[in-house]
């Protein structure tokens, strides 16, 4: 009795979403003789997985959704803070804070462009291209070498990004959250 249910069900899920009955599932409804269908089955040749393909745009929504689910960061800038106080922003700035970096460091490992003390005379290192750029009094013509150190830069000294899973949709950032009461 219940081989005769699992198959009707069997029957019913390959009418519904292929239109048509395999040959194996139409001689175990006496459809067609059980030689035949075993003759007629060609074996299917292995299909392999298409290749995922990936937007530009994932990246920044994987680190976007990584950033909401470790440290809130949507959650804090969504929500309208004027009812707040300084004090309660301040404090939910301070979880924030400590969340985000948490994710920044263990993503990228953020060092130092120039490792030195900001407002110290620095010298510009050799072929420093885009990871230096000069500010204030700079001349019309030819690069400056040194100056006043504003701000050392960052670069990242690793990228420690999981795969993307190609089942998830990144678009969602962070899923919506319904109690059970």
């Amino acid at each position: 009795m219940l081989n005769r249910i699992l198959l009707a069900f069997k029957a019913f899920f390959a009418l519904l979403f292929s239109g048509k009955l395999s040959s194996e599932l139409a001689a175990a409804l006496g459809l067609v003789e059980k030689s035949a269908a075993l003759k007629a089955a060609p074996k299917p040749a292995p299909v392999a997985p298409p290749k995922p393909e990936f937007k530009p745009a994932d990246g920044a929504l994987q680190l976007l959704g990584m950033l909401q689910r470790d440290a809130r960061i949507l959650d804090f800038f969504m929500e309208d803070l004027s009812p707040y106080s300084d004090e309660q922003i301040g404090a939910a700035a301070r979880d924030v804070h400590g969340s985000t970096r948490d994710v920044l460091i263990r993503t990228f490992a953020p060092v130092p462009v120039i490792d030195a003390v900001e407002g110290s005379p620095v010298s510009a290192p050799s072929g420093s291209g885009a990871s230096v750029k000069f500010i204030g009094n700079v001349p019309a013509t030819g690069t400056p070498s040194s100056g006043v150190l504003r701000h050392k830069g960052w670069r990242a000294g690793a990228t420690n990004i999981p795969t993307l899973n190609t089942s998830q949709n990144l678009n969602i950032l962070a899923p919506a959250e319904i109690e059970v009461e």
